[in-house]
């Protein structure tokens, strides 16, 4: 049994989790909140390859820091994660800290958001929008 490792998006414990169980209900062995739903978790080397397994669609905001826009995106994308739970797998990606995943995915500007299911990439889109419209596009997105 194979398994990965998870930040909580609560408390920031980390959790190791069998991959064969990524579309199972998770919850947090130190704050007991969920782990993988409700709110977006931290993609890293480590989990973004078993969390693109998911049976969920997963919605994933390459971001950096010293980024305003995607700083200022940041509140939009949390609001969906906790309205979408359940739905949708919401993951951000630090470009500064995980620079691999960064050039793995060729992002050249930031923030860019992609939308997957299956592993497989259905939509993306470049810079930060305001909630209704960024509600509009992952709509669209989702039908694909």
């Amino acid at each position: 049994m194979s398994q990965f490792q998870s930040r909580c998006p609560s408390c920031n414990g980390l959790n190791r989790l069998p991959i064969e169980r990524i579309n199972d209900t998770a919850t947090c062995g130190r704050c007991k909140e969920h782990l993988l739903d409700g709110k977006p978790l931290e993609g890293t080397t480590d989990n973004l390859a078993a969390l693109m397994n998911s049976d969920k669609p997963v919605v994933i905001d390459f971001w950096a820091p010293w980024c305003n826009p995607c700083v200022g995106f940041s509140p939009v994308f949390e609001d969906v994660a906790a309205e979408r739970n359940g739905q949708i797998r919401c993951v951000k990606v630090n470009t500064e800290a995980q620079q691999q995943i960064a050039a793995q995915y060729q992002i050249r500007s930031i923030p860019t958001i992609m939308v997957f299911k299956n592993g497989q990439r259905v939509d993306m889109i470049n810079g930060a929008l305001p909630k209704g419209q960024f509600d509009q596009w992952l709509n669209q997105a989702l039908l694909k």
